[in-house]
């Protein structure tokens, strides 16, 4: 299937072929037709598999088709992060290159001076962040009334951030007859659906990935390690081949511009980009990433959200996410449309737990590897058992007996192969649900800045 059997117009296929887009991926062949015919939708599809174009293309036909005569926004994508804004923005202005669809970007981090020259002069699309959307509401400095298509893109990260009482102040300001409502997520837990049903009409679903899936090109890597070593175990890895761009994610932002800086005074070049980063800071250590003039970018997990580079050929776990649902996106940062890509997670003891939830929820295995060197003096313990009953981290295998000193779970069958964390039947699993829900409560919430 081409692009030109998906019913969009020739001004879109022109700017589709000059950027080298000939075939639409799966999430593209299935939403946009819908789209196109004004269905309300939920879209699912793995981070990296062309999402924006799949709502994009549609939005900017429906768009282009009518002058918009009142000067309001007739279209509003709503994203989580700045830098996902930004992208989104980048993307859409590429695709209607021959259009005149006016648009802006909306998101804190920066002053309102450029945005509000932007709104009064009339925009058709409007991309932003929920807190400064909610800033302009305040000030009247932006309506709304005459959305015709909304867009939710990110809608599981949104949630994760607490965006949820903004999303429905915000929707309380557009208008509830012939409003097209369009649900993009990478993944589709229950609460998307639920959140589906109090404000779009009779959706169509598309699930072109099964939820919480990863691309088949990633190679799943563990390294155990001592936790106070975890720093001097990075930099080995780094120095190892101090050209390759790596991404590298650490749990806080403290931690994030400690980290940045430990591999700056080593001799690597490295940058830090999180939410305490003005938004300038934040987009110009962004630029040098993908420029390639720093091969290193340290961050967390809402400043990622929007880093799109399309060969992207390594991530490292420094921190292990405390939500397992995390590192589908963290590592969906690499791997993308059919690269080979690879994702490496440095595991102390502390980690372990989040570890066997990523394992059970992936359903995959991971190769678990000492790096000489840098063995943890003590043995990690996979599983949350007594001591002397370690577990895989999967947690589905029954443990052996213990032979003289040797931990059970750091038997290598064939000399220096790998270990591997297996993936297997949920067993035990009911306390680690209610502790994962638990911690994904207790994080901290989103600014208002976006």
């Amino acid at each position: 299937m081409s692009f030109e059997n998906l019913g969009l117009a020739p001004t879109l296929l022109r700017a589709l072929s000059e950027q080298g887009y000939a075939t639409p991926t799966p999430i593209q062949q299935q939403a946009i037709p819908l789209a196109l015919a004004g269905h309300d939708l939920l879209a699912g599809a793995q981070t990296g598999t062309g999402k924006t174009a799949a709502f994009g293309l549609p939005l900017l036909q429906k768009l282009a088709a009518e002058p918009n005569r009142t000067r309001k926004p007739r279209a509003l994508v709503l994203t989580p992060t700045r830098e996902l804004a930004v992208q989104v923005h980048d993307s859409i202005r590429g695709y209607g290159k021959y259009l005149r669809v006016p648009s802006t970007t909306i998101y804190g981090g920066v002053g309102m001076g450029n945005q509000l020259d932007a709104l009064r002069r009339g925009v058709d699309l409007v991309i932003a962040c929920p807190g400064r959307l909610i800033d302009h509401l305040e000030r009247r400095s932006v309506d709304l009334s005459g959305i015709e298509v909304l867009v939710l893109d990110e809608a599981d990260r949104m949630l994760d951030m607490g965006f949820l009482p903004s999303i429905k102040r915000i929707l309380a300001k557009l208008p509830r007859q012939n409003r097209q409502t369009l649900l993009f997520s990478a993944t589709f837990a229950e609460p998307i659906k639920q959140l589906a049903k109090e404000f779009m009409r009779d959706p169509r679903e598309v699930m072109v990935t099964p939820q919480n899936t990863v691309a088949e090109t990633i190679a799943h890597r563990v390294h155990p390690v001592d936790t106070g070593r975890k720093r001097d175990l990075l930099l080995h890895l780094l120095a190892q081949d101090a050209r390759v761009q790596t991404l590298v994610f650490a749990r806080t932002k403290h931690g994030s511009d400690k980290l940045a800086l430990f591999l700056e005074k080593s001799g690597i070049k490295a940058a830090a980009i999180h939410g305490n980063k003005s938004q300038n800071q934040r987009q110009r250590a962004l630029n040098e990433f993908k420029a390639g003039k720093v091969p290193v970018l340290v961050a967390t997990d809402i400043a990622a959200r929007g880093i799109d580079i399309s060969e992207l050929p390594k991530v490292i776990n420094f921190d292990l996410p405390m939500v397992a649902e995390d590192y589908v996106h963290r590592i969906g940062r690499t791997g993308r449309n059919g690269s080979q890509g690879e994702a490496v997670s440095l595991v102390g003891q502390d980690d372990a737990k989040y570890l066997r939830a990523i394992v059970r929820l992936l359903k995959q295995d991971m190769e678990i590897r000492d790096v000489p060197g840098f063995e943890p003096q003590v043995p990690i313990r996979w599983g949350n058992s007594a001591p002397g009953k370690a577990e895989q981290p999967g947690g589905q295998r029954p443990p052996r007996k213990p032979q003289g000193n040797k931990p059970v779970h750091a038997r290598r069958p064939h000399g220096d192969a790998p270990r591997h964390a297996h993936a297997g039947p949920k067993k035990h699993g009911g306390g680690e649900r209610r502790g994962q829900q638990g911690q994904r409560g207790q994080r901290h919430g989103a600014s208002r800045n976006g």
